[in-house]
């Protein structure tokens, strides 16, 4: 028997020992539990073996053991209830279910468990039922001690058990069993203590290094795991009802069994009602709590579904919602819609936190400027709306004054100010039978702010609404026009001057649709550049008027066809090849096609036009410029430019007035024209005068030595087969009057040769020869 206790009472140390080091090496609030619990083992293990000592002692004394017995079984009663309460707060700070520390919630229901616990315990052990019979004290006291601890650690126990979502959360509930065991243990430690019942005192001391390891394996789960994350924590109705059920079902078979309830059992009883009402009331405070999150998250969200987050004012949802609200209340308003012109350059150049600054401060300007009044959005990126209650557009239009003059005012910067202005259209309410007919107005008004020149303020014009309504309609109708053959090229004639004989001409579309009639070029071609199409129309107009330069120089007739060249076209990668493509497959020799390029295109970047050109010239084709004298490009420019042909603009010709026309003893003077021939030829260029109308400004052109001209004066654009009885007609008679030519060069393919003189009175119309054998570029170097 000693030999048992002795090894009963070294196991229990032993646990207890392990318990407390293996806590030694976790950090934080697990540590905490961890010393707490083994405290509490440490407790129990204490009392079991004082009374494994005394038992063993005085097993065979007799009646003197019968002296001290109850007061060993109350010493080990109240060791083992404090022990409890030291081990239960350590199993409530262990981390459960996702519950890192207890709360008072968690608390409340480990109570109410508790109380229901210990009123069913004491229902047992007292009259009438007397679950331990003989065994039971006379004095019950220690033991109802020894059940509240039990109770306190199954309450956890329980609670713990109920919370579990997962097999990685049962660390706790092991825990909690293996002090459950303990428990156990202590009290038939005390019991047997106090009843001689030293079989007894022996069993539970077995059993008790049994709970100790399992208490210690529970812990380690628990803390193993802490990092696997937290779980959801179940909140379920039980907590409330089953503790309740509990002391009622046991109350009911205590009175059936016709037992009285004690003073104590009457307060555990009305503790358990007054813990169910914290309880409830500490849920209700968690709902309250709970649902003024919620509000203020729905709050929060609501503030960035409708603020813009990087300027603070209105987003377009919370301006929509609001010109829907003016529209319900019938509220006069007008709306207006801002653009910032060139914020783009700002970013690229400043960067985009400068930027991020600079539409910073247009909101905060906005929003000055505005007041409460009415509603400053922002729309994206440097799109800006305005909302405020005007009556007419007069007052309306003084606003949107106001607003531009305050936007154009310099951003400050540490590197120096920034300058940016605005465009702005407005719209007013009365102009709108509704809210999306009103911000299309408005964001029409704009559009023709920024075409007529940007940093200005337009209002609504139902003219806006009409050019918007053909300008979408022609995009459509423009994507089909070339599958419904509703395209057609007219040739404008180039003459040798002063014989006004048809040396060349330049293509020139021309559209007729079956509904819309006749669309100026001027209309559709700018549209076909913003939409895309210019590529398309460019490659159906080269590869017409290749068709027709072929078919004009197999009947016999000495010509060549300009084609004029997008600025997109000619920046396109397969542009080159589309060309070489079209002269192989009509069988056009290269000298005859000229693709003219505008001097606006110059302007762009003139190191990638002339690499572009030069690869175009490569082909073998002649290169024009265009309108010369009508853009930007300066005169020094040409030297560089691989190009053979110069084409005057009629501003040059006529030189703001009307020239001087020749008459006795004075000839036709145009100064810039003079200029530009004489240059011209010192480059090795044909020049050829744009936009003659008149007898005057053909003797200004003529009496300058240009050779070539174009305009009114000898026919406007005119259907292929026009051109071709022109050609015919000049054919013949060049024919019968079979001048003598002139001496000539034959320059080669794109060089730029010396002209040579022709002598005074010589008719420069050449005789007809055959194509095959003809230079190309004979007819633009003759004298």
């Amino acid at each position: 028997m000693q030999a048992l206790a002795l090894a009963s009472g070294v196991a229990a140390a032993f646990g207890t020992v392990w318990l407390f080091l293996a806590g030694r090496r976790l950090t934080g609030a697990l540590r905490r539990a961890y010393r707490l619990a083994a405290l509490g083992a440490g407790g129990f293990t204490a009392s079991v073996l004082v009374a494994l000592v005394a038992v063993v002692t005085l097993v065979g004394e007799g009646e003197r053991y019968e002296a001290p017995r109850a007061l060993l079984g109350t010493g080990v009663a109240v060791g083992g209830a404090v022990s409890g309460l030291l081990l239960a707060w350590g199993l409530l700070r262990l981390p459960a279910a996702g519950r890192p520390t207890p709360t008072l919630r968690h608390l409340l229901d480990c109570l109410a468990v508790g109380a229901a616990l210990w009123f069913t315990g004491w229902v047992l052990v007292v009259e009438p039922t007397r679950l331990l019979g003989p065994a039971t004290p006379a004095t019950p006291g220690g033991l109802l001690l020894s059940l509240a601890t039990l109770a306190a650690i199954g309450g956890v126990t329980v609670v713990n058990a109920l919370q579990v979502t997962g097999a990685g959360d049962d660390g706790p509930v092991l825990s909690g069993v293996g002090a459950l065991v303990v428990g156990f243990a202590a009290t038939g430690v005390a019991v047997g203590a106090g009843a001689a019942g030293t079989g007894l005192v022996l069993a539970c001391a077995a059993v008790l290094p049994v709970g100790l390891l399992l208490l210690r394996y529970g812990a380690h789960r628990a803390a193993r795991g802490v990092d696997a994350g937290p779980a959801a924590v179940r909140r379920g109705s039980g907590y409330v009802f089953l503790p309740m059920v509990v002391i009622a079902a046991a109350g009911l078979y205590h009175t059936l069994r016709g037992g009285a309830f004690s003073p104590l059992a009457v307060l555990v009883g009305c503790l358990e009602g007054f813990v169910l009402v914290a309880r409830q009331y500490v849920a209700l405070l968690d709902v309250r709590r709970y649902a003024d999150q919620l509000a203020n998250r729905e709050a929060h969200y609501r503030n960035l579904a409708y603020t813009d987050p990087l300027t603070g004012l209105a987003n377009r949802r919370a301006l929509l919602r609001e010109l829907y609200d003016w529209a319900a209340d019938a509220r006069p308003g007008g709306l207006i819609a801002l653009d910032l012109d060139g914020f783009k350059t700002v970013n690229d150049m400043q960067g985009h936190d400068v930027g991020d600054a600079v539409l910073i401060e247009v909101g905060r300007r906005l929003a000055a400027e505005v007041g409460g009044a009415g509603v400053a959005a922002r729309l994206g990126g440097d799109e800006f709306a305005v909302l405020l209650p005007v009556a007419d557009a007069e007052a309306a239009h003084r606003l949107g004054a106001r607003l531009l003059a305050v936007l154009n005012e310099p951003y400050p910067h540490d590197k120096g100010p920034i300058y940016v202005s605005a465009s702005i259209g407005m719209a007013c309410r009365s102009t709108a039978p509704d809210v999306p007919t009103l911000l299309r107005n408005a964001d029409l008004a704009l559009r023709a702010a920024k075409q007529r020149g940007k940093n200005r303020v337009e209002q609504y014009d139902v003219s806006y609404d009409q050019a918007q309504r053909r300008r979408t309609l022609l995009e459509h109708e423009m994507r089909g026009a070339i599958d419904r053959d509703e395209l057609r090229l007219a040739f404008q004639p180039v003459v040798a001057v002063p014989s006004v004989r048809p040396v060349g001409a330049e293509a020139l579309i021309r559209w007729h649709h079956p509904e819309l009639g006749r669309v100026p070029p001027d209309e559709f071609i700018p549209l076909a550049e913003e939409c895309g199409m210019i590529n398309r129309l460019g490659a159906w107009v080269l590869d017409e008027a290749c068709r027709q330069l072929a078919r004009w120089l197999a009947e016999g007739h000495d010509v060549w066809v300009s084609v004029n060249v997008s600025p997109h076209e000619l920046h396109a990668p397969a542009y080159v090849l589309q060309v070489d493509e079209a002269l192989r497959r009509h069988q056009v020799p290269p000298q005859r096609l000229v693709l003219e390029v505008t001097e606006h295109a110059v302007a762009r970047d003139l190191a990638e036009l002339i690499r572009r050109l030069t690869a175009l010239r490569a082909t073998g084709v002649r290169i024009a410029l265009d309108d010369f004298g009508a853009g930007y490009s300066s005169l020094g420019q040409l030297r560089n430019l691989p190009i053979d042909i110069l084409k005057i603009d009629h501003s040059l010709v006529a030189e703001q007035g009307p020239p001087v026309a020749p008459s006795p003893g004075r000839r036709a003077f145009a100064p810039m024209v003079d200029v530009v021939m004489r240059l011209g030829h010192q480059l090795g260029l044909e020049v050829i005068a744009e936009g003659v109308t008149n007898q005057a400004e053909l003797a200004v052109v003529v009496e300058a030595g240009c050779r070539f001209g174009q305009g009114a004066l000898f026919g406007w654009g005119v259907p292929a087969e026009h051109l071709e009885a022109m050609l015919a007609a000049a054919t013949s008679a060049g024919v019968r009057r079979r001048e003598m030519s002139p001496s000539r060069t034959e320059p080669g393919s794109g060089s730029r040769s010396g002209t040579s003189s022709q002598p005074t009175g010589v008719d420069p119309t050449p005789p007809v020869q055959d194509v095959r054998s003809v230079d190309s570029s004979r007819e633009m170097r003759q004298a």
